[in-house]
């Protein structure tokens, strides 16, 4: 669509995004200064304040919603959520807007300070720039300048800040899904403005299994390790049958699924962690003088949408009952941590193609339809809510993400705005 076919009514909105480039840019830089590192979730409850407090004066009716009893929350962390309404002068469906506050912890390696702001050469710098407060900043952006420039919008609009999305989103997204938040009739549509790029439309995730795996020896003194059985050797056995028949075995399992980058079209297994033996002696340095009677693995593997999540578990579990039966005293517990399965929509579905006509538009060229490889709160709003019309789409590098020196480009806030006023103008506009 050329600007001449463009509505009389939504040039008037992609104008009044143009002129608000500082606001837009204010915003984010405002958001990236909460510190609302997780763990372990501060600056919560004000960091949505602030989001409801702006689009509250904007006319949006705003709820605070604490996710008490759920894991994480207390009071000295309450888990608060924010969705703010907008009710169009008219009957119509329901866009929803939805991006996580919290934000990882800072990690070395920066150059700049991570909760300052910092603008320089056409890019907001911090943690959250790019994963993704930016995203939100658009997103409020875009949701303003609709309501304020059509007065007689049909249908709702909905912008929402939840919390704990990089801890698995339980007290934030599956909490509001199970609520009803996301179901409909309140809802038809939501989009996700996460860091994916701002040509791309994400229409869905690979699947993931965490567990944890012990392996079980016997206590003896370090001087006489052959009375005693070491956990971590038999830990070493199964990282060693991982390495040499798992990895490869994964290397082959490829996706029809669009994930990015290249490497997450195939199975992955990355090893979260590993504790094995008694601490050191505090302030020495030195090691207890013990044969370890434990040793555990936390594992985290991503599988495609070809893959079913018992034959992932299957896999693991084979290795170890096989270990048991030819490794003298081999022993385990295993234990499922979490478990998210593999979600893609059609990109024929209304809002993939509404965003992708917005991205068509505002940057003149296809849009690329993509699936993440790693999940992101998609997955609570398809499994609790039940509502498979849901993308993510922001700007923002992905590789960034998390990353020293995060980043996102002022011109990609501002046509990742431009892309999510249209694509809900588009979507309010359905019967």
């Amino acid at each position: 669509m050329s600007t001449e076919e463009m509505p009389v009514a939504l040039k008037l909105v992609f104008d009044e995004i143009d002129s608000r480039v500082d606001d837009l840019v204010g915003l984010a830089a405002d958001l990236i200064r909460f510190p609302t590192i997780n763990p372990p979730g501060d600056n919560y409850r004000p960091c949505a304040e602030y989001i409801g407090n702006r689009l509250g004066k904007k006319g949006f009716a705003v709820e605070y919603l604490r996710a008490e009893g759920v894991l994480g929350d207390s009071d000295r962390y309450p888990r608060t959520n924010v969705i703010a309404r907008f009710e169009g002068a008219r009957p119509g469906k329901c866009v929803h807007f939805n991006s996580h506050i919290d934000v990882v912890e800072v990690g070395s390696g920066w150059t700049v300070d991570p909760f300052a702001g910092l603008i320089r050469d056409g890019k907001l710098y911090g943690r959250g720039a790019c994963d993704m407060k930016g995203g939100l900043a658009s997103s409020i952006i875009a949701a303003e300048c609709l309501v304020e420039m059509i007065p007689d919008l049909a249908g709702n609009i909905e912008i929402s800040g939840t919390v704990d999305e990089e801890s698995g989103g339980y007290a934030g997204v599956a909490f509001l899904a199970e609520k009803g938040y996301f179901s409909k009739p309140r809802v038809q549509h939501v989009i996700i403005p996460e860091p994916l790029n701002v040509d791309r439309v994400c229409i869905g995730h690979r699947g993931v299994w965490w567990a944890e795996i012990e392996t079980l020896g016997r206590i003896a003194h370090g001087s006489m390790p052959f009375l005693g059985d070491c956990a971590v050797r038999h830990m070493g056995a199964l990282l060693a049958r991982m390495e040499n028949e798992l990895y490869p075995k994964l290397k082959e399992k490829k996706t029809a699924m669009p994930v990015v980058p290249e490497g997450a079209c195939e199975s992955t297994l990355n090893i979260n962690s590993f504790h094995g033996g008694q601490p050191e002696i505090d302030g020495s340095g030195l090691p207890a003088p013990c044969v370890p009677d434990s040793a555990r693995m936390i594992i985290d593997r991503r599988f495609l949408i070809e893959e079913e999540v018992s034959e992932v578990k299957r896999e693991i579990i084979k290795i170890l009952d096989d270990l048991s039966e030819t490794r003298p005293e081999f022993q385990y517990k295993i234990r499922d941590l979490f478990e998210v399965n593999p979600v893609m929509i059609d990109p024929g579905d209304p809002v993939a193609k509404a965003t992708a006509q917005g991205v068509q538009d505002v940057l003149g060229k296809p849009a690329q339809f993509i699936c993440s490889p790693g999940t992101y709160d998609q997955k609570h709003i398809d499994r609790i809510g039940k509502l498979k019309s849901c993308v993510a789409y922001g700007p923002g590098i992905i590789e960034l993400a998390h990353q020293p020196d995060e980043y996102v480009g002022i011109d990609d806030m501002v046509a990742a705005a431009k892309v999510m006023a249209h694509a809900a103008y588009n979507l309010l506009q359905e019967v």
